[in-house]
């Protein structure tokens, strides 16, 4: 299940050019018996994301959450505490549901200052680290500041760009479904 925001909802971009709709393409391609349940708003925040996943994760009942969230809250300033503790809450609530979890690092621009942004962007690293789970670094790594894989409005990327989205996350989320996958045929 992707719980993220207008980035993952594809935002400007046809449903199925999206990177959630090409990961589902790539899951099936190599054989993961997975299918993709994209729980995804535009304009989602944290805390909106916080509010609404106990219910996403009792109807999808998912085995992996990738969490695409803080980029609305990033760019709205909104306290870093409230952010780290929003996210904190959705790993938390994922994996006591049963799911792992794919946290997915933002980087916002210097806006609210340099130091803001560089704490933004460390408190991914921070919650993967302290709860042992899989981390992207940057979603929009080689993507956001190339003009043409993003939309005119300058922040959402275009369809061009979602495959490059998509190898950003695989490799965490391969790493992922590779150890659920050995979890499961060791249960068995």
């Amino acid at each position: 299940m992707i719980v993220g925001d207008s980035l993952s909802a594809g935002y400007g971009i046809d449903v199925q050019a999206t990177w959630v709709a090409l990961l589902e393409r790539r899951l099936v391609q190599e054989g993961y018996g997975y299918r993709v349940v994209n729980a995804s708003a535009s304009g989602e925040t944290t805390g909106g994301a916080r509010a609404r996943l106990p219910r996403a994760l009792q109807i999808h009942r998912p085995r992996i959450v990738v969490l695409e969230l803080g980029g609305n809250d990033g760019l709205r300033g909104l306290p870093l505490g409230q952010i780290k503790a929003n996210l904190d809450a959705l790993i938390e609530g994922s994996k006591a549901a049963g799911a792992k979890v794919v946290l997915v690092g933002m980087r916002i621009p210097p806006n609210y200052g340099p130091a803001y942004a560089e704490r933004f962007h460390a408190l991914y690293g921070e919650l993967a680290k302290k709860h042992g789970i899989a981390h992207v670094d940057f979603f929009l790594e080689g993507v956001a500041l190339d003009e043409t894989l993003m939309q005119p409005d300058g922040i959402h990327p275009s369809a061009a760009a979602q495959g490059k989205l998509l190898d950003n996350v695989w490799p965490a989320l391969r790493a992922t479904l590779e150890q659920d996958a050995r979890e499961r045929s060791a249960s068995n």
